[in-house]
């Protein structure tokens, strides 16, 4: 990292108390929902607008998340209406309660047209057992044996169980469009890697940045691949996308993110993310000197113990370091005969 740059710095430390917020900025309000998982919360914000309110994602769809947002409404958002939602990326502590919002108070969804497929997709795909292609995916991936049939043997936890459905109709968001949030003009910029066509919003009239999860202070957003796309190279996007972002970067933006704490200091913490996986793709591929399957490639990747909580998106993070060395010529693969794939460094 250049030692130049600014360090990251939190000018927020205290975090607003559920069903309460925090004014990060003129007319910018700053909520936490609580996610039941070891990051235990979404960041969400509300920005004034004359005629009531937009909401920058929503947290998960359960009756406590409702519960919550209630008690916003009728508390911090004063009683005026929530006029717009605007969803970052598809992932269900983001859009969970989007249609909920649309369905119940006739707000306007706002987002990429790839986020809105998804999540319209992903609603309506309901099964009582696991896909054979899911299971596949996890014996491609080594899955522990004793996990494996646990997850064999259970109902699958669905996008539905979390995400309320989503209407019809939803106001498309592209890269390279300046809308206006709050009565401040707003540069739309995509992420990938983390979601595909992950919307951020970086101000015009201030040095403020609506991240969603492209860019968190002091975690790497997850970067997986799944059954839906088993030869994705998310990785790759992501070090583009944090290459092209990088040059916007301000030492004094206030980079409002969708988990952890706001910060400034965005230039040190972009360098940081992008040499953060460029590390952990050089230790990858030495740790493959020996071959090894996705699920062994935990502790060189993480250097930490991974529980059965974190293991599934362990597992996918893993698996699409490897995607990338392999798609890079860095390392082989061949199927062991319980369909797991084995790599080695080429």
């Amino acid at each position: 990292m250049d030692g130049n740059m600014t360090p990251i710095r939190h000018p927020f430390e205290t975090i607003p108390a559920e069903g309460q917020a925090i004014e990060v900025a003129d007319g910018i309000l700053w909520f936490r929902l609580p996610l039941p998982m070891k990051l235990d919360h979404v960041n969400v914000y509300a920005l004034r607008e004359a005629d009531g309110w937009t909401v920058v994602d929503t947290g998960f769809a359960s009756n406590r998340s409702r519960k919550i947002w209630q008690t916003i409404m009728d508390g911090p958002l004063e009683g005026r209406p929530i006029t717009r939602v605007i969803v970052t990326h598809h992932h269900p502590d983001h859009v969970g309660l989007a249609g909920w919002l649309q369905s119940e108070y006739g707000a306007v969804l706002w987002t990429t047209r790839t986020a809105w497929l998804f999540a319209r997709m992903l609603t309506l795909d309901r099964h009582e057992v696991q896909k054979e292609e899911t299971l596949a995916h996890y014996r491609a991936g080594g899955m522990d044996a004793a996990l494996y049939q646990k997850r064999l043997n259970e109902r699958p936890f669905l996008y539905s169980d979390i995400v309320a459905p989503m209407p019809l109709g939803f106001k498309r968001i592209q890269e390279g469009e300046v809308i206006e949030i709050g009565g401040r003009q707003w540069d739309i910029r995509m992420g990938n890697g983390h979601a595909p066509e992950h919307a951020t919003f970086w101000c015009r009239d201030e040095l403020l940045v609506l991240a969603g999860d492209q860019i968190l202070s002091s975690i790497s957003p997850n970067i997986g691949v799944y059954a839906t796309e088993p030869e994705a190279d998310p990785v790759a996007e992501w070090l583009e996308a944090c290459e092209r972002l990088s040059p916007y970067a301000n030492e004094d933006h206030l980079v409002l993110p969708g988990h952890k704490l706001p910060f400034t200091g965005l230039p040190a913490r972009m360098r940081a993310l992008i040499d953060n996986h460029h590390n952990a793709l050089d230790r990858l591929v030495e740790h493959l000197a020996t071959p090894r399957t996705a699920a062994e490639c935990f502790t060189i990747l993480f250097k930490r113990p991974i529980g059965e909580g974190e293991y599934g998106l362990a597992l996918v993070e893993s698996m699409a370091h490897l995607n990338h060395l392999y798609h890079l010529g860095q390392a082989t693969r061949t199927r062991r005969s319980d369909d797991a794939w084995i790599w080695q460094k080429a």
